[in-house]
């Protein structure tokens, strides 16, 4: 099936199919998010518990150490602040 923007939802399969794999990265979702998580570097000891709990894999490490945050594809949802013991993550409103 050819998905394009043309698409109505009935025509779509049935089961939230997707139809080509490895996709979401071409789609910034993060754009319609309420909140935002900040990072404070000096606070964080990189356990990387957030990295591990992140539903979205929009917590960036290299070298077992956290690099940066995803903001294309970070919804707020907040699981990563509270999984954070260090103080490291706060959320706060987007602007």
């Amino acid at each position: 099936m050819n998905v394009n923007s043309d698409t109505k939802w009935m025509d779509l399969p049935r089961g939230g199919a997707m139809i080509e794999a490895g996709n979401a990265v071409d789609f910034k979702t993060g754009d319609w998010r309420a909140m935002k998580p900040i990072w404070y570097k000096d606070k964080c000891k990189h356990c990387l518990f957030c990295w591990a709990v992140c539903p979205d894999m929009s917590i960036i490490a290299k070298d077992r150490k956290l690099v940066k945050f995803d903001y294309d594809h970070c919804k707020g949802c907040g699981v990563c602040v509270a999984q954070c013991k260090f103080g490291a993550l706060e959320l706060v409103v987007e602007e």
